[in-house]
């Protein structure tokens, strides 16, 4: 049980950083 969520939780950290990625390059664009 516990193994599960653990790996559910690095997902989410790795969109969590994808989405941070995606708007820094918007503001670099719109800049």
């Amino acid at each position: 049980m516990g193994s599960l969520v653990k790996r559910r939780r690095k997902r989410m950290r790795k969109k969590k950083h994808k989405k941070m990625l995606r708007r820094t390059r918007h503001q670099r664009n719109s800049k």
